[in-house]
């Protein structure tokens, strides 16, 4: 692709800018490709040498340290007791003993266990007492993988935490070397409120980041390489076991009989796209225009148009929608008015038909939306300078142009990330789908699929049915929430670096 001088590309239109960023974007994703695979080389052997650095200064820290600082390899916080510092001692001391005490008691069993997440399944044994057969559970392979996963965590938490211990011990060597006098337990209490009272904040978040969203993050993917349903629940019914790439293959092959998962997938996905671009920017036209038109000079009782728009955010979704569902149903109010007005013969298949069910969808979206758009563009519109607009009727603009020149790129800089997260929310827009119509029509072609997949079904409604019912195959729920989350990051990768907000950031400055 010929690559434009600053002067050629400011004499494009914006429309032409925007299919030239485009091109230039697909244009570089094989250079992008070849220094993806460059940065992982590099970063591989950064983190090789950064390794083997670390080695070395262990190696010669040992070599060169103080009978406290050699015991501290073994004994955590011996070498900060022994210089007077209890508190970090005693800390580093009792982390140790918690560490062995847990592996000892469980974490071992766990880890050792994790390769096959479970040897003895529930097995069946006469009762002598009872004179039947009585259900002995023994391995719980959910509980396995559970605790393998959180125990790995604790291993490499130790392992951070002896290396922080190590270089305790050696800056302590150069201070006192140096002749300058230790922190005390009081100082590092100070500390802890005073220049390092930042860690002290981000503690208990950041520890709660780890246990409640990385390790379920972990957990879930790990699920993708098991066989993990209703069937082999772990506990109950069967133990569960790795199975490898088999999910990924079931999810993405395109074989020729039976069911063909890829395409249901693909199917899937297009609507999923197709019905997070309408309900994105219909929302955000129509808001930004009814907040313009409340705005405009004339229009009286504004507070009240707006709060009788506020009044559908205030209601629960779950009593609106599944109202306005039975609205539009067969036997529904929409179709019996328009049938007493004479206008129809018949009813209208609003949930029947794949096309009408789609196009109602979005219609009523558009509903639910504006009154968040229309909030959001009143503070926004509000920010304009009034000057533009009058510089702009001096010169002869009419009001289409001022909108596309002056209040259209205002909003598109201002809510540019806001159009991005809403774009991705909606691909993940359980309610609306799931409480106006259930994914139905049901899609025959592709209901043989986990899951019964309907013509209106998102990607996580039908994730949601492929967890429930006595199948549950949780497994395969796992590889969508998977390729979900790749698809999302792609196409918030690719917007993000088109937006004018990201590119052009001193323009409205």
């Amino acid at each position: 692709m010929k690559t434009l001088t600053d002067l050629e590309y400011l004499k494009l239109s914006k429309g032409q800018r925007l299919v030239h960023r485009i091109c230039s974007f697909f244009a570089s994703i094989p250079t992008g490709l070849k220094n993806l695979v460059l940065s992982i080389g590099r970063g591989i052997g950064k983190a090789a040498v950064g390794i083997k650095d670390e080695f070395a200064d262990l190696w010669n820290t040992f070599k060169n340290g103080d009978t406290p600082t050699r015991v501290s390899y073994l004994i955590m916080g011996f070498g900060n007791l022994c210089r007077g510092q209890i508190l970090r001692g005693l800390l580093f001391l009792l982390f140790e003993i918690v560490f062995i005490a847990y592996m000892a008691l469980s974490g071992w069993y766990w880890l050792s266990m994790l390769p096959s997440l479970g040897k003895v399944g529930p097995v069946k044994e006469y009762n002598v007492i009872y004179d039947t057969y009585v259900t002995t559970y023994h391995d719980n392979s959910f509980k396995i993988l559970l605790y393998g996963v959180l125990t790995i965590f604790f291993i490499i938490a130790f392992i951070y935490t002896w290396r922080v211990n190590i270089r305790q011990n050696k800056l302590a060597m150069q201070i006192l070397r140096s002749g300058k006098k230790l922190k005390s337990g009081k100082d590092d209490l100070r500390s802890l409120v005073d220049d390092q009272f930042h860690k002290t904040l981000l503690a208990l978040p950041l520890t709660g980041i780890l246990i409640f969203t990385v390790l379920p993050i972990v957990f879930m993917v790990l699920v993708a390489f098991t066989n993990y349903d209703g069937n082999h629940d772990g506990y109950i019914n069967n133990l569960f076991s790795w199975v490898g790439l088999d999910n990924f293959n079931t999810m993405l092959s395109w074989s020729g009989g039976g069911v063909n998962y890829s395409a249901t997938f693909g199917e899937v996905l297009t609507w999923t796209l197709i019905w997070a671009f309408f309900a994105t920017f219909t929302n955000y036209f129509l808001g930004m225009l009814v907040a313009m038109l409340i705005n405009k000079k004339g229009v009286r009782i504004k507070k009240l148009w707006r709060t009788v728009l506020v009044l559908t955010i205030a209601v629960p979704q779950f009593i609106s929608l599944l109202y306005v569902s039975k609205m539009f149903a067969k036997n529904g109010i929409i179709n019996g008015a328009l049938m007493d007005l004479g206008w129809i013969t018949q009813a209208l298949p609003f949930w029947e038909d794949p096309t009408w069910a789609r196009i109602t969808v979005i219609v009523i979206n558009i509903w639910i939306g504006i009154p968040y758009l229309m909030l959001i563009s009143t503070g926004i519109l509000m920010n304009i300078p009034q000057d533009l607009y009058e510089s702009s009727r001096i010169d002869g603009a009419n009001a289409w142009q001022q909108y596309t020149k002056i209040t259209l790129p205002y909003m598109l800089f201002v809510t540019g990330p806001y159009l991005l997260t809403s774009f991705t929310g909606n691909m993940n827009n359980f309610n609306v789908i799931y409480l106006l119509t259930g994914g139905a029509p049901t899609n025959a072609a592709a209901s043989g699929a986990a899951g019964a997949v309907g013509y209106t079904d998102l990607l996580i409604t039908w994730l949601f049915k492929i967890t429930t019912g006595a199948d549950a195959q949780y497994y395969l729920a796992s590889v969508v929430g998977i390729m979900v989350f790749v698809v999302v990051a792609v196409i918030s990768l690719v917007v993000y670096r088109l937006l004018p907000s990201n590119r052009n950031e001193e323009d409205f400055q």
